[in-house]
């Protein structure tokens, strides 16, 4: 199996507070990856990202972008600007060189759970489309949810990406932990996405604080809701051929480099 650990955006350390310089700082750390973040929306250029491009293909990190956080594929009203963000996040990330456009899919609000599958599902067919027509080298990435409010269960991600091939799944480990109130079981949410041909995944790991309505706020690793050496013993007992772990965490290469740790301990060479 080959695990890659990497960051969600530039870390702390980077003493270039540019994405560059955050490639950078993750190869000389000896992580992996790293998460481009469009949280707040997608103002970088064409030509910056492809700059990037040219320094991903130097160091060789494995980049994938994050969609801004304002997306909700469930509102009639929202979802033509939430797909246009998706897709300019796309576009940025195929010039980058990254391979995953990471997204939460929306809110139910008023709909019912399959009504919102159908909007999701059609909005993801577009967006889709688009991809293929343009040759984007990148998949769309439905991340698994933290909220009760939201779509985005194990179930409802997988059932999207059986219907819509340019999909694939993204395992927020957090999420999941808080979406179900801390009881949660990895194993068979794991076996869930390997048994419908998903063998190489990307995921998020960070602990987190939750309410009765789910995520409230990440957490460092020291506070072990989840445990990340359990999450770590079922990724490497699983069927996976490759995984990409980017820490969530507040404190990002730290945690980024203890999970590689942790992994170490238990067997894993890097």
């Amino acid at each position: 199996m080959r695990i890659l650990v990497g960051t969600a955006g530039i870390p702390a350390s980077s003493d270039e507070r540019t994405t560059e310089g955050g490639i950078r700082e993750v190869k000389a750390l000896g992580l992996h990856s790293m998460e481009v973040e469009f949280v707040r929306g997608v103002s970088m250029s064409p030509e910056k990202a492809m700059e990037i491009g040219h320094v991903q293909k130097e160091t060789e990190i494995k980049l994938s972008v994050h969609a801004p956080y304002y997306i909700n594929l469930c509102n009639p009203e929202k979802v033509r600007d939430s797909q246009k963000r998706i897709i300019d996040s796309a576009h940025r990330g195929h010039l980058m060189g990254a391979e995953v456009i990471v997204f939460h899919p929306g809110y139910y609000g008023k709909l019912d759970k399959e009504e919102a599958y159908d909007m999701v599902k059609q909005a993801c067919i577009e967006m889709g489309n688009l991809v293929e027509d343009n040759k984007w080298n990148v998949k769309l990435g439905l991340e698994t949810t933290g909220k009760v409010s939201q779509f985005g269960t194990v179930d409802e991600i997988l059932r999207v990406c059986r219907a819509v091939k340019t999909c694939i799944p993204v395992i927020d480990w957090s999420h999941l932990f808080a979406k179900y109130q801390g009881k949660i079981d990895f194993r068979e949410a794991l076996s869930k996405v390997t048994d419908a041909g998903y063998t190489d995944i990307h995921t998020h790991f960070s602990n987190i604080e939750f309410t009765e309505k789910g995520e409230r706020r990440h957490l460092t690793l020291d506070h072990r809701q989840p445990d990340m050496e359990k999450v770590a013993k079922v990724i490497l007992e699983s069927d996976l051929k490759e995984i990409n772990m980017i820490s969530e965490s507040p404190i990002l290469e730290t945690d980024a480099l203890f999970m590689k740790s942790i992994l170490e301990k238990l067997g894993h060479m890097f």
